[in-house]
């Protein structure tokens, strides 16, 4: 998922440091990157609170990055 590269870009962090917030190995997030595995409903709510954006915007249903 592109959303979730940019979001971590502009973050300037790394898969690495990402998927030890998440408790997780590089791999296993890089697999989410790249939407070879699907996002867990619960980690996706981790993402979005993490970098303080909406599910919505990660999943590409909206375009606003910004919560309300």
């Amino acid at each position: 998922m592109n959303r979730l590269r940019d979001l971590r870009e502009d973050a300037d962090l790394t898969q690495t440091q990402v998927a030890k917030v998440l408790g997780m190995s590089q791999t296993g997030y890089s697999k989410y990157e790249t939407g070879e595995n699907d996002i867990p409903t619960q980690v996706l709510i981790r993402l979005a609170g993490y970098y303080h954006t909406t599910t919505d915007y990660i999943l590409g249903v909206s375009d606003k990055r910004e919560r309300d």
